[in-house]
């Protein structure tokens, strides 16, 4: 195969991809042990290179490289007298490349491991990172969680305030909100450095830099140490899809022409992106990419990727214009990117070759198969793909149906249509889906109430009730029924209002929307601590039972004039009931074991801004009576405690009909003579 043969190749020329992929040892700045300098860089389309700086006084020609084989070039910079480094830590340096056109072009090392931005200039400037006394990691890597519960995140937007978030603060004030979330993964996005912060830190400048907008690198690595030692694994955003089109502190025309690092022509574009598509065919393109993912897992300790644009990469066409039916043709053809293709599976390959607990995460919008197989199945390797159409989903129907309308086949078709053996993160909203031009699902169900009706003092209005308790059942359906793993954007937990906007010129650079406002879920009196309570319990609850790391579930039903679903899975019975009006007394349910089960979480209870209608103390036993292909039934029904004046007295149920909305969710735990189980009843009001 093209894997095995990339692999024989890297044998035979570096002695095998443990030293290829060890490049940011060689390249770019290295320090010697008698304190020499040395910087070594690959331009082959360059007549000469020369490096200046702030060491030297700016002197454009005083040092200039030697050109070696295959398009190398390598400086050394001996110590000074006092045995001192020739360049000072914290000191400016740029590559100053000479064209075979004749041009002269300041450029920064692709390889340069820490870049700023000056307060008044729009480039970024290279600066020689090599502090006396680095910071030293000291917790070790968690374990590979069974569950992945992930919180996805980005440092610069992560406090109330209007300005760029630091990395200290993320330490200090998110990661304990993190850890007492129940989630045991971060997602950090938007660390790789990048120009235009608007970009969202999908369009790279520097890719072995870590932004240098949030602190400096000392204070990321203190961030996933700190992680670490709350048992929090940390993923990084990878971008290997493409890069930006930037020169003077981009990849872009590093060494004055078209082609480089990516390919020349058309086929190094990306029309949508306006940006710039690796040669992944070229073997020092090879070597800086898997280099790249080496670099974020041994100085940074991060736990593996998130792989942004995996769609991108594996077709010719990108998938702009494809939607994919899931057709095999689709798949397998010329249209695919074999160089892509096989770039990803060596990435995968290392990895888990590398490190055993190693987390790959595809983001593919087209259901390529195999795709999270492993390599030796002739698969691609990863470990998970993001469920991409669970989110559309719920958008279309929050958009274009009345809650009567809804339909719970659409609903669990959408959610359970994932191939077999490959596993999925599903997730209810992303930051896709808080972008400006879309908002949060709490905006969606709650809107411009959320600013004047969320106060926990007074009752809810209609519009209030009807959102906190829909915001809850889709949250609790897609983790338990949409994938292996979960993610949430950070603060869509707690139903952050509004949307993402980074300054800009089109909002006078403003701040206002660039910010998450944790602050809300610190006021007693605002219900969005409610939403935060409920995400929190759900979490805890499914690290006690792992629904996520159990096997697919077994729907039993899926009534469209109850509007009522019915599944279990990892002993847990989950019941949701959609109906706007309607409420069941002795509401009869299929299961697969026979016991005793109990409640074990309700999402109506009050904590979760519920109205506490259901008696926790109730106990429901199967009847060996078969129902919806299961063995054995029971009927769920539970007295009502309370009615709130907004609802129809409804019969005792555990199922019941809110005004506008209905629905609750409640855990149960079974038992019988030789075992103990959890069923869990997710009806959710």
């Amino acid at each position: 195969s093209s894997l095995a043969s990339q692999l024989l190749l890297l044998e035979e020329a570096e002695g095998g991809f443990d030293q290829f992929t060890r490049s940011y040892n060689s390249f770019g700045e290295q320090r010697q042990p008698d304190g020499t300098l040395v910087f070594k860089e690959w331009a082959p389309g360059a007549e000469a290179l020369f490096l200046t700086g702030d060491f030297n006084g700016w002197d454009k020609f005083s040092h200039p490289y030697t050109h070696m084989d295959f398009g190398k070039w390598e400086l050394h910079l001996p110590p000074n007298k006092d045995g001192t480094s020739p360049v000072c830590h914290g000191s400016q340096l740029k590559v100053l490349v000479h064209t075979k056109d004749g041009e002269r072009l300041y450029r920064i090392s692709p390889w340069a491991k820490y870049v700023t931005q000056q307060r008044d200039s729009v480039v970024y400037d290279w600066v020689h990172w090599d502090p006396p006394s680095p910071y030293v990691l000291k917790h070790p890597r968690p374990k590979k969680p069974r569950s992945l519960r992930i919180y996805e995140s980005h440092v610069g937007i992560a406090s109330p305030e209007g300005r760029i978030a630091s990395y200290s603060n993320f330490t200090a004030n998110v990661l304990p909100r993190i850890k007492d979330l129940g989630y045991n993964c971060i997602q950090l996005m938007a660390i790789m450095e990048h120009a235009y912060y608007a970009s969202f830190g999908y369009q790279i400048t520097s890719f072995f830099a870590a932004s240098s907008r949030y602190g400096t690198p000392d204070e990321l690595k203190e961030l996933i140490d700190v992680a670490h030692s709350m048992g929090i694994v940390v993923l990084l955003d990878m971008v290997h899809s493409h890069a930006s089109k930037n020169t003077e502190d981009g990849l872009n025309r590093f060494d004055g022409s078209d082609s480089c690092f990516f390919h020349g022509g058309s086929r190094g574009e990306h029309s949508l992106w306006d940006s710039r598509l690796f040669n992944y065919s070229s073997w020092e393109v090879l070597r800086f990419l898997l280099s790249n993912l080496r670099w974020w897992m041994e100085e940074y300790r991060f736990d593996g990727f998130r792989f942004d644009g995996v769609t991108s990469m594996l077709y010719h066409h990108h998938g702009i214009g494809s939607g994919f039916s899931g057709d095999y043709s689709e798949y397998f053809g010329l249209q695919v990117d074999e160089d892509s293709l096989v770039y990803l599976m060596l990435a995968n390959h290392i990895l888990h070759s590398l490190y055993e607990d190693c987390i790959t995460i595809a983001e593919d919008v087209s259901g390529m198969p195999a795709l999270c197989r492993p390599v030796t199945e002739g698969g691609c390797g990863f470990d998970y793909r993001l469920a991409m159409a669970v989110p559309d989903k719920w958008i279309q129907i929050l958009k274009e149906y009345k809650d009567e309308d809804w339909n719970m086949g659409d609903i669990i078709y959408t959610l359970t249509n994932r191939r077999y053996g490959e596993s999925c993160i599903a997730y209810a909203e992303s930051h896709d889906q808080a972008l400006v031009g879309d908002k949060t699902l709490a905006f969606w169900l709650m809107d411009k109430d959320m600013y004047t009706n969320m106060s926990a003092m007074v009752p809810m209005n209609p519009v209030i009730d009807r959102g906190i308790q829909l915001h809850k059942m889709i949250r609790l359906i897609t983790h338990s029924l949409g994938g292996e793993g979960y993610l949430n954007f950070m603060g869509n937990e707690f139903g952050h209002p509004e949307w993402l906007d980074f300054p800009r010129q089109g909002n006078n650079e403003s701040y206002h929307y660039a910010r998450r406002q944790f602050n809300l879920v610190d006021m007693d009196h605002l219900r969005y601590q409610q939403l935060y309570a409920f995400d929190r319990d759900m979490n805890r609850t499914e690290d006690k039972y792992g629904w996520l790391s159990a096997p697919p579930a077994f729907v039993s039903a899926k009534h469209e004039g109850d509007k009522v679903i019915v599944f279990e899975r990892a002993n847990v019975l989950f019941i949701f009931n959609f109906h706007p009006s309607n409420s069941y007394s002795g509401y009869r349910v299929g299961v697969g074991a026979p016991g005793k089960y109990t409640i074990k979480l309700d999402s109506d209870a009050v904590q979760y801004g519920g109205h506490g209608r259901l008696d926790h103390s109730t106990e429901f036993f199967t009847e060996p009576l078969p129902f919806n292909e299961r063995s054995y039934s029971m009927q769920v029904w539970t007295p009502i405690l309370q009615v709130d004046r907004l609802h129809v007295p409804c019969p005792a149920s555990l199922l019941w009909g809110l005004f506008l909305c209905c629905g609750a969710a409640a855990v149960f735990w079974g038992s019988s003579n030789a075992w103990e189980r959890l069923k869990w009843c997710p009806c959710n009001s």
